[in-house]
C-alpha cells in the first residue's frame, strides 16, 4: 500500500502511523528485510546475498580510507582507538556503502516491479510479465557479475590490507561495526519522518493534501 496513488490510498489505506512506520522498517531496514520479511516478492537467496555482500563493502570501504595520515595518527595515538579522528571517515564510508548497497539493490530485488504488475488491467498483465522477466534476467546478469567481481575485490583488497598493516587490523575493525551499526540504526531514525506527512494527509477532512503525500512518498525512498 505504500506505492497506492493518493485517491486509491484515500480509498484503502486505513493504517495507523505505527502500523505505517513498521511497514517501512520491513522493506528497508536490512536485517528485518533478509531475516524477517517471508512474504514479500523478491528471492530469499538474493536477500541473503545482498547482507553478506554489505559486510565486504563496508570492509572494502572503510579500509580505502585507511591513508598515510591515518596510520600515523595511529601510531602517535600508540595503537589506541581514536573515534574523534576516525568519525569524518566513518561518515564518509557509511554514506558511500548506502549508495554502493542501494544501486546493486536495484539490480536485484524485484518485489516493486512485481507490485506494479499486479496492480495493472487484466489484459496487459501478461504482456507486461513477459517484458518484465526479460528485462530482469538483464538485470540479473548484470548483477551476478558485478557482485562476484567485486565480491572477490574487496576480499582480495581487505586480505592485503590485513597482511601488510598488522597494527591497524583492529582499528579497521571497529570502524567498520560503527559504520555497519550506522546504517542498521538510522532506518529506525528516518523513517520515523514519512508517516508524519502521509497520515495526516489521507486524514485531511478536504482530502486535499496531495502534495504532504507525494512528499511522504518520495522521502521513502531515502
Amino acid at each position: 500500500m505504500n506505492s497506492l496513488s493518493y485517491e486509491n490510498a484515500l480509498k484503502s489505506d486505513n493504517r495507523d502511523y505505527l502500523t505505517f512506520y513498521f511497514s517501512l522498517l520491513k522493506n528497508k531496514q536490512i536485517l528485518i528485510f533478509t531475516f524477517c520479511m517471508k512474504s514479500d516478492y523478491n528471492s530469499p537467496a538474493i536477500k541473503i546475498m545482498l547482507f553478506l555482500f554489505s559486510f565486504s563493502l563496508y570492509f572494502a570501504v572503510n579500509a580505502l580510507f585507511f591513508t598515510d595520515s591515518t596510520m600515523h595518527q595511529i601510531y602517535i595515538d600508540h595503537g589506541a582507538y581514536n573515534i574523534v579522528y576516525q568519525l569524518p571517515q566513518i561518515i564518509y564510508s557509511t554514506i558511500i556503502s548506502i549508495i554502493l548497497n542501494l544501486l546493486i539493490s536495484y539490480l536485484s530485488l524485484t518485489e516493486k516491479s512485481i507490485v506494479k504488475i499486479r496492480q495493472m488491467e487484466k489484459n496487459i498483465i501478461i504482456e507486461k510479465t513477459y517484458q518484465f522477466l526479460n528485462y530482469y534476467k538483464i538485470k540479473l546478469k548484470i548483477f551476478f557479475v558485478f557482485y562476484f567481481l567485486f565480491s572477490g575485490l574487496f576480499w582480495f583488497y581487505i586480505s592485503v590490507f590485513c597482511a601488510i598493516y598488522t597494527n591497524t587490523q583492529i582499528c579497521l575493525i571497529k570502524d567498520t561495526v560503527i559504520s555497519l551499526g550506522t546504517s542498521f540504526a538510522y532506518q529506525f531514525f528516518i523513517n520515523l519522518i514519512p508517516g508524519l506527512l502521509r497520515i495526516p494527509s489521507l486524514k485531511a477532512k478536504d482530502k486535499d493534501k496531495e502534495y504532504m503525500y507525494k512528499i511522504s512518498q518520495l522521502l521513502q525512498l531515502i
